[in-house]
């Protein structure tokens, strides 16, 4: 569900390292009835660097059951399927850097007009009172 409904949110992406080096990542995910599954943020991941725990920085338990599969119109995308219980799971990989597409561009694109046909919506049909935005703290 895109804005307004919610605010979008969007993956930093990574460059590619130019002298050959990667990044390691680690993502947060919870599992919904003993399975997670879904796309890896980053792409062009290492495969054999993939490694699952049930806490940080991999400690825990290692979780050896997961399935990979990457799509073959985005061979740079990974998903994965984790079978576990544990109420979080910390997936760690290594990548070279993110591949830009133009699904990429087109979300930003996608959420820029929404953001800016509400606004227009709001100028039109909302009340504008002239108040500010006071910063507390």
């Amino acid at each position: 569900m895109a804005y307004p409904e919610q605010i979008d949110r969007f993956s930093t992406k990574l460059n590619k390292k130019l002298d050959g080096n990667r990044y390691v990542i680690e993502e947060e995910v919870i599992p919904i009835n003993g399975v997670y599954e879904g796309e890896l943020k980053h792409d062009n991941v290492v495969k054999d660097t993939i490694r699952v725990y049930t806490g940080s920085k991999m400690t825990g338990n290692r979780i050896d059951q997961f399935v990979l599969s990457v799509p073959s119109e985005r061979p740079w995308r990974t998903m994965i399927k984790i079978f576990s219980n544990a109420p979080k799971l910390y997936i760690s990989y290594e990548t070279p850097g993110d591949t830009v597409e133009a699904d990429d561009v087109n979300m930003l694109q996608e959420a820029i007009t929404a953001t800016q046909t509400e606004l227009e919506r709001y100028k039109t049909d909302g009340m504008i009172d002239g108040g500010t935005f006071l910063r507390e703290g």
